[in-house]
């Protein structure tokens, strides 16, 4: 089997290349409204935000920006799907505005924006993203009360258009099992709660814009493979630097990127042309992950602790529907014709695996 994988640099609030109900799921991190290093962007969209922002309107500035982003979440729904998922990443902005510090609360608005358009608000993950740094605090330290609660957190918002997708036909079921996750990452995936460090980001050009702590691998990795079967298509309508197409090769599903800044294209293509040893190494972490928690599993309970057999390692599991559970390795990765091939390995021998030469 083979995915494809498409960067287009254009608007993403005008999808003019994506077909009507063509993307099975999107995963993306959109600018947050009032963050200082997305300013200029927003002011290039429209002049009135532009304008309230100078004048000190800031409440007007804030809704004007997120109308832009709702343009963006009208083509999302659009180009999905019956029964796809939209997650969408986004962080609230604490900012001081004329000597006044205050927090504009991102997340909600995207809700309320979603809920408009007619997408189904399905329970949220917060995205905590602690620092232990002595300084980060804000505030007046120790003294009463003009001190301030550290933000820490982003939010994943989850949406669903429709209702609840159907697995009718064989070859669904199929890919719906090939696709299936281990118990223990059920366990910790669906938590409400994610403790991951982001990912620093910093690229510099006269073309192309700052990104700072953008997404980790695993967060895309972990929603593609939550809420998607292997071959379906995934979108990332603000692709950045390509973290989430990236996952999508690590997961054996098709994307399409789309980036609108020029100056990125080359370097989200350069990422994915030389993906194939962090997604090949990310998923064989996941294998020995696996494999540990089988050796606890074993010594806690013994072997009648998992009853299950996974059909294409012959490694336990402890449910029936992880045995036929699939982990994707890329055997090649190529450009044609503006599109990114990912051709994958057929087997994998978990013997090498376990000796640990499973890429010789």
């Amino acid at each position: 089997m083979s995915t494809e994988h498409i960067i287009l640099n254009q608007d993403a609030r005008d999808l003019m290349d994506v077909p009507s109900k063509s993307i099975d799921l999107i995963v993306t991190s959109p600018p947050y409204p009032m963050i200082e290093m997305w300013d200029e962007m927003f002011f290039s969209q429209n002049s009135d935000i532009k304008g309230s922002f100078k004048k000190g309107d800031f409440e007007l500035c804030f809704e004007l920006m997120h109308k832009e982003l709702d343009k963006v979440w009208l083509e999302c729904s659009r180009v999905l799907k019956e029964g796809g998922f939209a997650c969408i990443n986004i962080g609230d902005a604490t900012r001081t505005l004329s000597n006044n510090f205050r927090l504009f609360s991102n997340h909600s608005r995207i809700i309320s924006g979603c809920l408009h358009i007619g997408f189904q608000n399905l329970p949220n993950i917060i995205w905590r993203k602690q620092t232990n740094a002595p300084n980060k605090f804000m505030g007046s330290g120790m003294l009463p009360a003009g001190a301030y609660v550290t933000l820490e957190h982003e939010f994943i918002l989850i949406f669903r258009k429709g209702c609840k997708r159907e697995f009718n036909n064989k070859n669904d079921k199929e890919k719906r099992h090939n696709s299936a996750y281990f118990w223990e990452e059920r366990n910790s995936w669906f938590s409400d709660l994610w403790d991951l460090k982001g990912t620093n980001q910093l690229i510099r050009n006269d073309a192309s814009r700052k990104r700072s702590a953008a997404f980790p691998y695993a967060i895309p990795h972990r929603l593609i493979n939550m809420y998607s079967v292997e071959g379906d298509t995934v979108l990332d309508p603000f692709t950045g630097t390509g973290t989430t197409s990236m996952a999508a090769i690590g997961s054996k599903r098709n994307s399409i990127g789309v980036e609108i800044d020029t100056s990125l294209i080359n370097v989200i293509t350069t990422t994915l042309l030389n993906s194939e040893t962090y997604v090949n190494n990310f998923n064989q972490r996941r294998i020995e992950n696996h494999l540990e928690f089988v050796k606890r599993r074993i010594e806690l309970k013994g072997e009648e602790g998992l009853k299950y057999t996974n059909e294409h390692y012959q490694f336990p599991v402890m449910t029936k529907q992880e045995k036929r559970l699939s982990i994707p390795f890329v055997r090649e990765i190529t450009s044609i014709d503006n599109k990114i091939l990912v051709r994958y390995k057929e087997n994998v021998d978990i013997l090498n695996f376990e000796r640990g030469s499973l890429f010789d």
